[in-house]
């Protein structure tokens, strides 16, 4: 009996111990989530006001000459943003949703499992190879006289380098919402009588409908917070948009930019940017979030 019972005392001091090492793993892994949360909020929301929503970028100022520094604000970045992200998502969800059913529904050969291969090094490329492969396939199709050169720099340029970067997301993310699908409900469709292509239009998209969303919503957020593309192609933007042949900005952008200057309001407004960024990024989370929580609890499983 004592035995047994130091080795039920020696197995719950174990689990106790693991759990307790687990906890502080995820304490360790959330400060500095927590730090950059916290760091955001307090710097950014100095810099927030209604005019910081409505202005657009302000003259360098350093208060230890001027006596009043304008504030201004990021209204040509959020329009930037939603732009580019806009027209880049209008690109990428077709072709990568379009990808994703081929490779899931016909891919079974040579071709698809190529596709598949190139679609998961693309997810893997880093982001400023995107900008760059961007930026110099327009600037030698411009130099060959097919392109105009105006394009090279421009919001066209920053959405295309954009859609780049979240088309193999889109397929790779659709593919795996399409497998989930039942073989079986595909098996019905087919017993009837109902063509292949009909079953996976009207049948396995509808079925894999919030997993498709889901999957475009973490895709938007990427493309939502990337720089280094924007860089060598958007270039910036310091008023509003100005048509897609013209340079655009972007809230990445300015917050590189502006964080690296040496004007404080320059500085104050990356910090507010920031803030505008993570407050995206965390809504476009948790609407995917509870757009897999819907999914999940359709098929009868608690998220």
């Amino acid at each position: 009996m004592k035995v047994r019972f130091d080795r039920d005392v020696r197995r719950r001091w174990k689990s106790h111990a693991i759990s307790v090492a687990a906890l502080a793993c995820v304490i360790l892994a959330l400060i500095p989530l927590a730090s950059i949360l916290v760091e955001a909020m307090i710097r950014g929301l100095g810099a927030v006001s209604p005019s910081f929503f409505v202005e657009t970028q302000p003259a360098p100022c350093n208060p230890q000459v001027s006596a009043v520094c304008e504030q201004g604000g990021i209204a040509n970045a959020i329009q930037g943003t939603l732009i580019l992200v806009g027209i880049a998502a209008g690109i990428s969800l077709p072709a990568g949703i379009l990808t994703g059913i081929y490779v899931s529904e016909y891919g079974n050969n040579r071709i698809g499992r190529s596709v598949r291969f190139f679609t998961d090094i693309m997810t893997e490329i880093p982001s400023i190879v995107v900008g760059i492969f961007v930026y110099a396939l327009l600037l030698e199709l411009a130099s060959l006289g097919w392109l105009d050169r105006r394009l090279v720099f421009s919001a066209l340029s920053g959405s295309l380098a954009l859609a780049t970067i979240m088309v193999p997301i889109v397929a790779r993310t659709s593919e795996e919402a399409l497998k989930l699908v039942p073989t079986s409900t595909r098996e019905a469709a087919l017993a009837l009588g109902i063509p292949k292509y009909r079953v996976t239009l009207r049948v396995v998209l509808s079925s894999a409908r919030s997993g498709l969303i889901t999957g475009g919503l973490l895709a938007v957020a990427r493309a939502s917070g990337e720089t280094a593309p924007l860089i060598m192609t958007a270039f910036g933007n310091p008023f509003g948009f100005q048509g897609l042949t013209q340079p655009a900005e972007a809230l990445p952008r300015i917050i590189f930019y502006y964080g690296i200057s040496p004007f404080p309001n320059w500085q104050q407004l990356a910090w507010g940017a920031a803030l505008v960024l993570v407050f995206i990024m965390l809504a476009i989370s948790v609407v995917a979030r509870l757009a897999l929580r819907s999914r999940v609890a359709r098929r009868g499983v608690v998220a």
